[in-house]
């Protein structure tokens, strides 16, 4: 099944002076239960795409159906409550709610869709517990580590369930010890759960467990590889 499918795909960023065209006509197609990596240099395009794709940008023309549903013709109303429905995010910078616990952050996503409290407390304590945080709950993000960090991140990324995940350089911050941790994790729930992950990565030891890497230059695809299991690291 097509979690995503993206057709001719543009978008131009302008001004008086300069136009630059930061996804050029891109086609893609994205099953359930990938683990895609989207590589290439700066400024090729990957956090655009990634922006398009989850719906934080507008693009300047095209279409993107997440299970069917063309995101690019939502409201602005409907495009917040389907991203906080459908579409699950971490970033490199964790964005982490400083005053909120571990606990506190991950059950802000689902007070927000109104959930119940008896399930909010089952679900979060379940996800944290499920990456490994089940003693770190009370623990404000300034009390822990880079990589408990982005842990909490994708306890909340997958609080609501969502269709799929995108992971902006969700390794750039962290030290080769954190970042295997955090790979080994979502490498698990992409095989236990079938979660979608979608990467942006500059990071080899990311491309190195990928299923598939898919290459941006000037904003277009320039190469879509799907890696055996017996070449994955």
């Amino acid at each position: 099944m097509n979690v995503i499918e993206i057709k001719e795909l543009v978008k131009i960023y302008s001004n008086t002076v300069v136009q630059v065209t930061a996804v050029d006509k891109v086609d893609l197609t994205i099953k359930k239960g990938e683990f895609t990596a989207i590589v290439g240099p700066s400024g090729s395009g990957k956090t655009t795409l990634l922006n398009l794709i989850g719906g934080l940008d507008q693009p300047t023309s095209g279409q993107i159906f997440v299970e069917n549903v063309d995101i690019t013709q939502m409201s602005s109303k409907k495009l917040i409550d389907f991203r906080l429905n459908n579409i699950g995010f971490v970033f490199q910078s964790y964005n982490l709610i400083p005053v909120l616990t571990a606990y506190e952050n991950v059950a802000f996503i689902m007070e927000m869709q109104g959930a119940s409290k008896s399930v909010i407390d089952t679900r979060t304590r379940e996800i944290l517990t499920e990456v490994g945080l089940g003693d770190r709950m009370n623990s404000r993000p300034n009390q822990l580590s880079g990589g408990q960090q982005q842990r909490v991140a994708v306890a909340r990324a997958m609080a609501s369930k969502p269709k799929f995940i995108i992971a902006d350089e969700p390794t750039a911050n962290l030290d080769s010890k954190s970042t295997a941790h955090l790979l080994e994790m979502m490498e698990e729930l992409n095989h236990r759960e079938n979660i979608t992950f979608i990467f942006s990565t500059h990071d080899q030891r990311v491309m190195n467990k990928a299923h598939r890497i898919i290459v941006l230059e000037d904003g277009k695809i320039v190469k879509d590889d799907k890696i055996p299991e017996n070449q994955r690291v």
